[in-house]
């Protein structure tokens, strides 16, 4: 039996614009092939959600020499031309999730948007309003995206990658005010029904960088904007390590516990 250590980079909240030059997301890409061994998206790739901004990531993505996965965020709907983004990066070689599931260099990775709605018991509710209940219905239905896209998954490790955050904690830095337009609980439900390995949301720019689900299943905030800030000195992408062994197949075991490394890296023994 062998073993391969996968080196997972994962940044979100890179919201390509126009006024954007070319190279301007280089300190992000630049880094990423000789330090990781796949590239994770966590949403709002585009400020305003056009095809041309998404053609700007695409080409800005170029200098990436590794497998590159990718969900959605709020800011890619804006121009209601969301499929035509997805389409583009699909083009480009981009793997994006919405309710699915692919495995690169032995890794699962399972990917929805999310959604907003709170937290724990104050989190929204479907009742009232028939607006407040179709809210609470688009949660419900992230959520449940999430888990059939971990349930396809097979392999030994699963990372679950979202735009907006399953946990309370990695928003705690975030106004009290906004905290529930952030994330919803309902989408920590799946990560501790499976076996997860880590967890990857964007959305909370002055949120906190870590957090765990009531599992013990790692949770980390990458948007981009909390990373520059947080780690000024190291590359603006986080990156976790995990480790897969290469056999002739066999049902997926439990993923052992993530042990955070120094800077904004972590290894998965």
């Amino acid at each position: 039996m062998n073993a391969d250590r996968i080196r997972v980079a994962a940044v979100g909240d890179l919201h390509c614009a126009k006024a954007m030059t070319a190279g301007a997301l280089a300190s992000v890409f630049g880094q990423v092939a000789e330090r990781a061994d796949v590239l994770a998206l966590c949403g709002d790739l585009t400020d305003t959600g056009t095809p041309e901004e998404a053609k700007f990531l695409v080409r800005e993505l170029a200098v990436v020499k590794v497998p590159v996965v990718a969900v959605l965020g709020n800011h890619d709907y804006e121009s209601e031309k969301a499929p035509e983004v997805k389409q583009i990066l699909a083009d480009a070689g981009v793997a994006v999730l919405d309710g699915d599931s692919v495995e690169l260099r032995g890794v699962g990775f399972a990917g929805v948007k999310g959604f907003a709605g709170g937290f724990g018991e104050r989190a929204l509710q479907a009742w009232g309003e028939p607006i407040l209940k179709q809210f609470v219905r688009e949660a419900v239905e992230e959520a449940l995206k999430l888990e059939g896209a971990l349930a396809r998954l097979r392999t030994p490790h699963r990372i679950a990658l979202m735009h907006y955050s399953p946990v309370r904690a990695t928003v705690t830095d975030e106004p009290s005010e906004i905290a529930a337009f952030l994330g919803s609980s309902r989408l920590e439900d799946p990560l501790n029904r499976y076996p997860v390995t880590a967890a990857f949301h964007g959305h909370a720019h002055r949120g906190s960088p870590e957090g765990r689900t009531s599992s013990g299943v790692p949770v980390y905030n990458v948007a981009l904007p909390l990373l520059r800030r947080r780690f000024p000195n190291d590359p603006p992408f986080r990156v976790i390590e995990v480790q897969v062994e290469r056999t002739n197949g066999g049902p997926p075991s439990a993923p052992p516990p993530v042990h955070a490394g120094a800077g904004i890296g972590a290894t998965i023994p």
